[in-house]
C-alpha cells in the first residue's frame, strides 16, 4: 500500500504564517504537521509515500530527506504549476503500482486507516471515501450514498436548508489505480468537481466510509488553535509523545523561575522568567523566552519567540523569531508572522494579521 499526501497548497487562509513556512510544516505540538501525518501512515503499515509539492518544497525536502529517518521511503514530485487534487494524483501516476491512499495535507484526524483498507477489500469498488457528519454542511461538499454505502451524488456547498445530507468529504481517499483513467493529464483537475462525478456513473462503484473520528481542517488560524486544545483535552490522540516538557491536567510546575500551568508544552531550551506565567493551553516552541511578569495563555508560540517583560499574550499565534516588547498586549485571535517585532506598549487587536512588512490581507 502506498500513500499520496497532497502538500502543494499555498495555505493562503493561514497567512502570514505560511509566508515563511509551507502549510504542511506548521508545527502541531512542536512537530511539523506533515510528520504527524507520516507517523500515522507508518502506524498503519504504509511506508511508501509520494508527495506532490509546489509551494516552498525545499522546506519539506530539506527536513525529511528520503524519509529514512522515519523508516519510510519518500518520493517528491514538484509541480511547476498547481494541478488541483486530481491533477496532482495524475502527475504521480508513474510512481503508483497498486491501491493507494490520498490524504489532503491540511486535515488532522484520528481515522483508522486499516479499517478503511478492510472495507475497500471487502467491497471491491474503485475506491472508498472517508466521510464525517457536521452540523452545517453548507461550507463543504456533501456526499450522498445509498444504504450499502455506494456513492450516488456529490453536492458542493449547498445552502444549509437544502443540503441532502450532513455527511461531507473528509479528505482521505483509498483508491484503485483504475481511477487514474478518469483523470486527464497535463492540466488542473478537481477530484471533487470533475473526477468523482464521472466515476460514480461508471461501472465500478465508489463507496463511502462514514465515521465519528476526530476531524479538523487546519487551514484557518482559529482551527489551528482549536486543534491544540483538542489534543490537550484528549479529543485528538496523537499517538506519539509531545515535543517538549508537558504539564498535564490542571497542575502547575516551575520551568525556570516562572510558572507553567497545565495543560501546556514548553519546548527545549525555552525559559520562563520569574513572575511569568505560561498556560493553560499554551505551547512554546524551542528557544523561546518569556520575560518577567509576562503571561502567555491559550496561545501557540513557534521557535525563538521572545515575550517582553509584563506583556500579555492571549489566544494568539506567533510564528518563529517574533519579538514582543515590554508591556505589549496581544488579544485573542491575533496572528503574527515570522520575524515581526511588536514595539513596547502596543496593543494588537484580535483581528490583526501582521507580517514582517506590515498588515496582511487574507482572503
Amino acid at each position: 500500500m502506498q500513500a499520496v499526501v497532497l502538500v502543494g497548497g499555498e495555505g493562503t487562509r493561514l497567512r502570514p504564517l505560511t509566508y515563511g513556512t509551507p502549510k504542511p510544516m506548521i508545527p502541531i505540538m512542536n512537530v511539523p504537521f506533515l510528520e504527524r501525518t507520516l507517523t500515522r501512515l507508518k502506524g498503519a503499515g504504509i511506508t511508501d509515500v509520494i508527495l506532490p509539492a509546489g509551494y516552498m518544497p525545499e522546506a519539506i525536502t530539506d527536513y525529511f530527506g528520503d524519509g529514512s529517518r522515519l523508516g519510510m521511503r519518500m518520493t517528491y514530485v514538484v509541480e511547476e504549476t498547481p494541478l488541483g487534487t486530481a491533477g496532482a494524483i495524475k502527475n504521480v501516476e508513474s510512481y503508483l503500482d497498486g491501491p493507494f491512499f490520498v490524504l489532503n495535507g491540511d486535515i488532522l484526524t484520528s481515522l483508522d486507516l486499516t479499517a478503511m483498507v478492510r472495507l475497500h477489500q471487502d467491497r471491491g469498488g474503485i475506491g472508498v471515501l472517508h466521510l464525517i457528519r457536521v452540523a452545517d454542511p453548507s461550507a463543504f461538499g456533501c456526499v450522498v450514498h445509498d444504504t450499502e454505502g455506494r456513492i450516488t451524488a456529490f453536492v458542493e456547498k449547498p445552502p444549509r436548508d437544502q443540503a441532502p445530507t450532513n455527511e461531507i468529504n473528509a479528505g482521505t481517499y483509498l483508491l484503485d489505480p483504475a481511477i487514474l483513467d478518469f483523470i486527464p493529464a497535463g492540466r488542473p483537475v478537481s477530484i471533487e468537481r470533475e473526477t468523482y462525478p464521472a466515476v460514480i456513473v461508471g461501472p465500478r462503484p465508489l463507496y463511502a466510509y462514514t465515521t465519528d473520528d476526530y476531524w479538523i481542517d487546519l487551514g484557518r488560524p482559529e482551527h489551528y488553535l482549536d486543534s491544540h486544545r483538542d489534543i490537550f483535552d484528549g479529543r485528538m490522540p496523537l499517538g506519539i509523545e509531545l515535543a517538549g516538557k508537558a504539564v498535564t491536567g490542571a497542575g502547575a510546575a516551575t520551568y525556570g523561575p516562572g510558572t507553567v500551568i497545565g495543560p501546556a508544552v514548553v519546548g527545549e531550551r525555552s525559559h520562563v522568567a520569574a513572575g511569568a506565567r505560561v498556560g493553560p493551553y499554551a505551547v512554546l516552541g524551542e528557544d523561546c523566552f518569556v520575560d518577567e511578569n509576562a503571561t502567555v495563555r491559550n496561545s501557540i508560540l513557534w521557535d525563538r519567540v521572545r515575550i517582553g517583560r509584563g506583556a500579555n499574550v492571549e489566544g494568539a499565534i506567533l510564528a518563529s523569531r517574533c519579538s514582543v516588547g515590554e508591556g505589549v498586549t496581544i488579544m485573542r485571535g491575533a496572528v503574527i508572522g515570522h520575524d515581526v517585532t511588536i514595539e513596547r506598549g502596543s496593543i494588537v487587536p484580535g483581528d490583526a494579521r501582521v507580517g514582517r512588512d506590515g498588515p496582511v490581507s487574507v482572503s
